[in-house]
Formats: structure tokens, sequence, C-alpha cells
């Protein structure tokens, strides 16, 4: 689990070559000239959080403190409220420095993620030398006490971290698989759930992004936990990442724990390179970054994904991983790297909360064409419709759920207006308007929607003051149900 350790990059030197990039990137991104939005806009537009660990020692950092501020809707303590801070000695707690993360929450009005409960590292040496009951009973008083203090406060907690070894078992090095066995993070679920009967229990891992061994065991675990009413919400996906290796099946992992009916988050993302960081790492770290959001955004049940961090001045990573580093979206310097706009790209790049500004160029023709339909749906499919509006202007966030058993290879979607509304802007489709048919086509990264899956797009519109939902759609020429 991420730890801050000190700088070790120039600042001078990155912010130079995130510069040098911001040319070369840019229209690779075709991030609109409009797109003057923040991240916290467009994730709020989605329906997505978009959040940030933070050390509250370091918003004494004006330059710190503004992007905080202004960026994200979220917020998690990097380290303020692990065991280590929460408890250092036996049942006498201490919450000072969770607490102002906790006020920082709820001054600038983000939600607030409690990391993390039960978590093998960052414990107190007390801890380490306990057994049996006398371990069990500390732990279940832990969780009771620090769920308890932050109750109503929290959105949801890591309530159980790093459980599982690479190819799948338990990890042996843990004192509470070791010493209680496979029923500790039961106990610990059923434990917080008592304290915070409101907040959502999550589970949490790295090296879980992928179908893998490791993300199976914990599929498996949720599984049973939902069979056997055991209280569990949410899997969180850590997401440390090597540039260029975005795992093909990433998307198809989030999707399978959703359809156990539990919500999913990427809750620690980075993208850590090489370094010193060039031209060209810096474009491949930008396009991993879009593709992590637009997964996320893929998934209706992926409520956000959470950056671990601001500035690449107090990443990690560096202290862990030797002759690694520039992971995050913010430079040494705090200049924004390729990455910030390749992620609002992945969000559409356009500011939801005022009306769109005409375009004075027509748009590029798109160079790849969307995906053929080959396979409609068998059985059916499900359309829910999501509109954010201001006075003669609105945007639409659409999920097309796969409800059939068979995949989807390629989709059109069409629907009316009942109201002359018209589409002004649309992403992660192609788009176009017929009088009051509307046809969406899939773009060329989303044509494919799994049994039980769903693709997300959406659209600016403008209207003359009525705003109407459709109230029919049509996926591959099958009519589809309205959530």
């Amino acid at each position: 689990m991420p730890v801050v350790h000190p700088p070790r990059r120039s600042a001078l030197r990155t912010a130079a070559v995130a510069l040098a990039v911001t040319a070369t990137v840019g229209a690779a991104l075709a991030i609109p000239a409009q797109a003057a939005s923040t991240l916290k806009d467009l994730s709020t537009a989605a329906g997505k959080d978009i959040g940030f660990a933070l050390d509250p020692n370091r918003l004494s950092e004006s330059a710190y403190k503004s992007i905080a501020d202004s960026e994200f809707t979220l917020v998690v303590a990097e380290n303020a409220m692990k065991w280590d801070a929460t408890e250092p000695s036996q049942n006498s707690f201490s919450y000072g420095s969770g607490d102002q993360v906790a006020s920082y929450a709820a001054s600038t009005g983000k939600k607030l993620y409690g990391h993390t409960l039960v978590w093998h590292s960052q414990l107190p040496g007390w801890v380490n030398n306990l057994s049996g009951t006398a371990l069990e009973s500390a732990m279940t008083n832990h969780v009771t006490n620090v769920a308890t203090h932050f109750k109503g406060k929290v959105v949801a907690w890591d309530v159980v971290n790093e459980a599982f070894d690479d190819n799948g078992g338990r990890r042996s090095d843990s004192p509470f698989q070791q010493k209680l066995g496979n029923g500790y993070i039961e106990t610990a679920f059923r434990a917080a759930r008592a304290a915070d009967p409101t907040a959502k229990l999550c589970i949490n891992d790295y090296n879980t992004d992928a179908v893998n061994s490791k993300s199976t065991a914990i599929y498996n675990l949720v599984k049973d936990f939902k069979a056997r009413g055991v209280p569990i919400d949410c899997v969180g996906f850590q997401s440390h990442l090597i540039i260029g290796q975005v795992p093909s099946t990433m998307q198809q992992n989030l999707q399978r724990f959703a359809d156990l009916g539990v919500d999913v988050r990427i809750t620690e993302l980075d993208i850590r390179m090489q370094t010193p960081a060039d031209a060209t790492k810096l474009a491949t770290q930008a396009a991993d970054y879009k593709k992590v959001f637009q997964i996320c955004l893929a998934v209706s049940r992926c409520q956000g994904v959470t950056i671990w961090g601001i500035t690449d001045k107090y990443s990690w990573v560096p202290g862990v991983f030797s002759g690694q580093g520039a992971a995050l979206v913010w430079d040494d310097g705090y200049a924004k790297k390729p990455a910030y706009d390749a992620i609002a790209s992945a969000f559409g790049g356009i500011t939801p909360t005022t009306p769109p500004v005409t375009p004075t160029t027509p748009p590029v023709t798109p160079t790849t064409p969307p995906v053929t339909p080959t396979t409609p749906p068998v059985g059916g499919c499900q359309v829910t419709y999501g509109v954010n509006q201001w006075n003669t202007g609105f945007t639409a966030n659409v999920v097309v759920k796969n409800t059939s058993s068979t995949a989807i290879n390629g989709w059109t979607l069409t629907f009316s207006f009942p109201a002359g509304q018209a589409v002004t802007q649309a992403w992660s489709s192609v788009t176009t308007q017929s009088g009051s048919t509307v046809t969406v086509k899939n773009a060329a990264w989303n044509g494919s929607i799994p049994a039980g899956g769903s693709q997300q797009f959406g659209f600016n519109g403008s209207h003359s003051g009525t705003n109407p939902a459709p109230s029919a759609f049509s996926l591959n020429g099958t009519a589809c149900s309205v959530a």
C-alpha cells in the first residue's frame, strides 16, 4: 500500500518535458476548443466520482490546495485513517489527521472515502503481538470505533485491504490471516456494517485489474458473501499501473464484479514510467489514463476513479520502484501533464453547466469508422437516459445494457426527441440527427457489449424550454426497455 516518500525528480525538467509534448499529443486527444471545464465539472456531468489521495499537511501549499479544491469531487486520506494513525496504542484512539481530512471534505463539498480499517501493513507493534481471541477482539474493536467516529461522514470504507496473494491464495504475511484464518474478513465486514449501516463496504486490492487468479479469488469471495448475506457493497481496484500495460480484460473484469450486484471503483490510480520522462512516454501515459477512465465510464456500476495523489513531487512510486516515477497527472512543479487533457477527453472535454459554444469550424470527420453491427441482441436491451439541464441546453448521459444472452459486436441505437431538441455535440459515439430522429453508432473502441454488460455515451443538446426524455429506444433494430 502506498506511503508518501520524498520527491526524486527535477520540477523544471518534468515541466519542460510536459510542455514539449503538449502539441504532440493535443491533436490525438481531440479536446474540443470549448473544453474549459475542470475534471470535477466533467466527472459530475458523467455521474462519476473523481478523487485524490490527500495528505492534509500539503494543504498549506497554495498550488496543491488550488488543484485539490477545483479538480476533484472525492477525497481519501493517504495515511491519516490507517491503523497506526488512528490507534497507535491499544484502545487509545487518535483522530487528529483523519478529522482534518474529513473537515476538508465537508468544507469543500467533496465525498469522503475511508481508507482503511483492516490491513496487514502500517500496523502499530502492539497489534502484531496479539493472537487468537485477543487479536480478533482488538480488530473488531478497532473497526467499530473508527467506523463509528466517521459515521455519517464517509460514503464508503475499504474495510479489508490487500488480503490476497497474486496466485489467488490468502496473504500469508498478514497477521490476521496467520492467526485468525479466512474468517477474519467476514468478521471485519460484519463489524463495519454494525458500526455504520449507511456506508458502503468495500474490499480493496492491487494487481486485480485484469481477469487473473487474484481477481478471480476476490470474485469468488464476493459471490460467496452475497450468497450468504455477508455485507459487502463494493470492490476497489488499486490500479497502480505501468505505462503501456492497461490490461485488455480490465473492463470485462470490472463488469463481472458489477454483475454480482456490487459497485466497483478504481481506488488508487497512478501510471508509472521509467524516468526521465520523454515525450513518447508522456503520450503513452496520457493514452493509458484516458483508457482507464473510459473503462470506468463504460461500466455503469463503476462509481469513479481516484488518483493516488496530485503531483509527482509527492508520489510514493520512486521510493518503492527504483528508476521509475512521473506517475501522476501534475508534474513536480504542479504543471498539468498530457494526462490531464486525456482524462478530459475521456469525459468528452466539454463544459456541462453552461450552454456549449457554437463551433466556428466544422467538426473533423472521424478517420476510424465505427464497427459495423454484426450481431443483433437476442432477448433484449435496456436504456438508462439521464439529463443535466440549464436554460436552453442540456447534457445527456446514456447507458445501453445488453440484457440478452448473446454478446453484441457493433451497435446502433436510435430514438426520437419529442419536443424539437437537437444534439450539438456527442462523445464516446458517432451521433447524427435527421429531424427528430437521432442515430447513435458506437465509437471505434466501444463496439462490444457482452451479455449482461453495458456501454455508455453522452451528448450536449439544445431545447426551446421543455426537454422531455425520449420514450422509446431501439438497439440494432430491437426495441429496448427504459430504466
